[in-house]
């Protein structure tokens, strides 16, 4: 499926997931048959290398139909990031591993980058144990990931370890106050075997398909996918706002809410803060993406823009959110207007460790040229 087909038809399902928006809440969970639909559609398959049955998109391009989805429901829009960006690992891991893995162009992969758990060498096999927090879309998965350091093999790594669904417990921890239909429940495995070969340092090990998707820095996709949602979730808080002060009239008011001018002038606001936001986020993935397909990597400032610009995206966007329920004034708590709905969500996406103020320090230092390690960046 071409990519634009597949901005297309996000454009064409977005009524129909918005529709299912308490639905979705409440399972508290990407319930199975939109997760299917969405697979056979490929938007789990946007970062997944060609050799595989991959679209292998420009990031830009991804942004905006991450955005799309994110618009339509931020849970919705948070598990097709999750499941996209999950499946690079397809250019890091050896061809036989990552043709066992997706099969199937539908199949849907997920998991927790973290180090949580831990890895003992025994012979060309890890016995791992862990637990997760933070599992979204799990329970649609077909093989999932989880992050462990390794030991009995040399200094101590950090790499994320592929396990088969039925290797794995999934615990249903997920209540939580926003993305509330992500099912981002604990994983947990115990004393697993897998082979050695079938993990991969997302820092430390180079990409074995040389293409400028993969000279991208995993963290840096996935913190840029993040804020993909956030500004389709923001999107939706500013139309939201705009469907509702037409026609509510406030308390002890004699006009519309759109007809103040504090309403006029903080709708105007936040479309300007979302639409730069938006631009320096595009404008970094496409800088970065041209500046790969040149050389085959990116700059330590290209890498740096790319976080700075997805933190800035993820924050701006809470804030418009807030703006949006703040203006909808008692409306906004009730659980049938969907500005709290966007309120919550956008909060919880500013929690995620990828757009959280310590990647903005990461980035100041590399920007004012101080030596360091720079793999997370």
């Amino acid at each position: 499926r071409p990519m634009t087909d597949l901005l297309a038809h996000a454009h064409a399902l977005k009524a129909t997931v918005a529709a299912r928006a308490d639905e979705i809440d409440s399972a508290r969970r990407l319930p199975a048959d939109l997760a299917r639909t969405l697979a056979e559609a490929g938007f789990f398959r946007m970062a997944l290398p060609r050799e595989y049955g991959g679209l292998e998109m420009a990031p830009a391009r991804m942004i905006e139909v991450i955005e799309v989805m994110g618009n339509a429901h931020g849970s919705v829009g948070w598990c097709i990031m999750i499941g996209a960006t999950t499946a690079i690992n397809a250019a890091y891991l050896p061809d036989h591993h990552a043709r066992t893995i997706w099969t199937d162009p539908t199949i849907i992969t997920g998991g927790v980058f973290a180090p949580k758990g831990k890895a003992v060498r025994e012979g060309d096999q890890y016995r791992v144990s862990g637990r997760w927090n933070w599992g979204s879309g799990s329970a649609n998965c077909a093989w999932l990931v989880g992050g462990a350091l390794t030991l009995g093999d040399g200094a101590p790594q950090a790499r994320m370890m592929w396990f088969e669904r039925d290797q794995v417990e999934l615990i249903d921890t997920w209540h939580a106050m926003g993305m509330k239909g992500t099912g981002s429940g604990d994983l947990a495995v115990t004393d697993v075997l897998i082979p050695a070969d079938r993990s991969v340092s997302l820092t430390d090990d180079k990409a074995r398909i040389e293409r400028p998707l993969y000279a991208f820095p995993a963290f840096g996709l996935l913190a840029m996918s993040i804020a993909a949602v956030a500004l389709g979730n923001a999107r939706g808080a500013i139309d939201d706002l705009v469907a509702l002060a037409g026609g509510k009239v406030p308390t002890g008011a004699r006009r519309p809410l759109a007809e103040r001018a504090s309403t006029q002038v903080d709708v105007a606001k936040a479309e300007g803060m979302l639409r730069a936001a938006r631009t320096y986020l595009l404008d970094s993935a496409e800088t970065a993406y041209e500046g790969a397909s040149r050389t085959g990597a990116l700059t330590l400032e290209d890498r740096a823009n790319l976080r700075i610009a997805a933190t800035h995206a993820v924050r701006t966007c809470a804030e418009i959110t807030r703006m949006m329920h703040e203006l909808g004034g008692g409306t906004s708590v009730y659980e049938t207007c969907p500005l709290q709905r966007r309120f919550r969500d956008a909060h919880v996406a500013t929690q995620h460790i990828m757009v959280a103020p310590g990647s903005l320090e990461l980035a100041g230092r590399a920007l004012l040229g101080i030596e360091g390690d720079y793999g997370q960046l």
